[in-house]
């Protein structure tokens, strides 16, 4: 398709996205958008140093190889070059929405979906509120000089409900987020939003201030899921290690980092938000298994860090959109479900909290975790909302505090947020797992 210059490695990738938004006030339409992009970002590599440009118009995208290659240094060994050598060479069209693309289902019926959600909204302790419903579908096309033609797509969908809420001297914000890859999945979880709501009205009017302290925690598949990937997700991305030879040594394979009953585990090929049939240089998505029992066995990979490590790829080099380049990032990240049932888990707590809903999280070294609802759980049962400001732990300590986790597991798909990282964000990623208990957190 495109004539590249001898003596350079070359990947170009393009995309198209089709993307629309649906915004309310209250019950007032306050903006509905449909919008479709298409661009190009090319990448030039002769050996020692890597060239890119980014452009709108994809009939340029030759005038644009023929430039950067006069810019570089031809090198006759560019494919003897350790990280040319890591590229894969995939040749495949998965084109997997082509039958039910969200763009074809009818704006007004997206919009009755989102307008009977918000008619539910009648509780005067909810005082303010606004949402939006979001769809986005991504067509991708990679080509490289040493061959690989993959044609792929992916497509989300989802509403996001924020909510203001007072009660007596009280106040508190919630919001309320579901998404899927068809707008018929969807539509199902109308009962899941009028739940929230009801809960998240509950809580205010019920919700009582916890002592700080040392708490046994247990987490939802929510709250499993923003722990994993904001204490651990984030340090398994392995360009924090190049050039640092003290993290490596604190990541060093083979070490014990958890306790014996955890796995984590990091899958592009898992549908929802993170996923990656290949990532955006052309690598197919894999399951990477970060910690085995315990064990610290693998990290997520872009192809240059694969080969400054001597490592294998896994397809975790992604970029927020055409205008940027692929970085080492997180795709669909989890802890995998136990064999324990959750009534079990709860009935041998005798005191301790159960997180259910997260606000925000972050962390490296260690973490924090804001919680949106709480729960106290007194002799065996979940009993009244607590109010926590935050959790906070080591991370390596926590893994090896985990001493439960359920055989109830829950991969969740949010709209309208995302993860972050240098000046990439929101990148849509997945994540959630089973429930799982720590014997040890600080709450506050």
């Amino acid at each position: 398709m495109y004539v590249f210059p001898e003596g350079f490695y070359i990947d170009v990738r393009i995309e198209e996205t089709f993307d629309t938004k649906i915004t309310y006030k209250k019950l007032e339409l306050q903006e509905q958008k449909i919008r479709n992009n298409k661009g190009a970002f090319i990448r030039l590599f002769d050996g020692k140093k890597w060239y890119y440009s980014a452009v709108s118009n994809i009939d340029t995208i030759q005038s644009e190889i023929d430039a950067l290659a006069e810019m570089a240094e031809p090198n006759d060994l560019i494919l003897e070059h350790p990280i040319v050598g890591q590229f894969e060479v995939n040749r495949e069209n998965r084109i997997s929405y082509a039958e039910m693309p969200i763009g074809e289902v009818p704006i007004q019926r997206k919009r009755m979906f989102l307008e009977s959600l918000l008619e539910k909204i009648k509780d005067d302790v909810i005082v303010n509120h606004s949402s939006f419903y979001v769809e986005n579908r991504t067509i991708k096309q990679i080509f490289s000089s040493k061959g690989t033609n993959v044609n792929f797509d992916k497509q989300t969908c989802g509403v996001r409900i924020s909510l203001e809420l007072a009660y007596g001297d009280e106040s508190d914000r919630a919001s309320i987020s579901k998404g899927a890859d068809c707008f018929d999945t969807l539509e199902t979880f109308e009962r899941y939003f009028s739940e929230e709501i009801s809960k998240s009205v509950e809580f205010i009017k019920t919700a009582e201030t916890i002592e700080p302290g040392d708490y046994m925690v247990l987490m939802s598949p929510m709250a499993t899921g923003v722990f994993t990937h904001e204490s651990f997700g984030h340090k398994s991305e392995s360009d924090f290690m190049i050039g640092d030879e003290a993290m490596k040594a604190e990541w060093t394979l083979g070490k014990q980092v958890a306790s014996s009953i955890v796995t984590i585990v990091d899958d592009g090929q898992v549908k929802g938000n993170g996923f990656v049939p290949y990532d955006d240089e052309g690598t197919e998505g894999k399951k990477t298994m970060i910690i085995t029992d315990g064990i610290l066995t693998g990290r997520l990979h872009s192809t240059q860090t694969a080969a400054l490590l001597e490592e294998e790829l896994t397809g975790n080099a992604r970029a927020l959109n055409f205008e940027y380049e692929p970085i080492v990032r997180m795709t669909t990240t989890y802890i995998e479900r136990g064999n324990r049932p959750l009534k079990d888990i709860i009935s041998e707590m005798d005191r301790g909290i159960y997180v259910d809903t997260i606000k925000h999280g972050s962390g490296l070294s260690t973490f924090t975790m804001a919680p949106a609802r709480s729960y106290l759980i007194e002799n065996g049962k979940i009993t009244k909302p607590l109010k926590i400001s935050v959790i906070t732990g080591d991370v390596f300590g926590t893994l090896q505090e985990v001493d439960a986790i359920s055989k109830e597991f829950e991969l969740l798909e949010f709209v309208g947020g995302g993860c972050g990282k240098m000046e990439q964000w929101p990148l849509p990623v997945g994540f959630g797992g089973p429930y799982t208990r720590v014997r040890k957190l600080k709450v506050h």
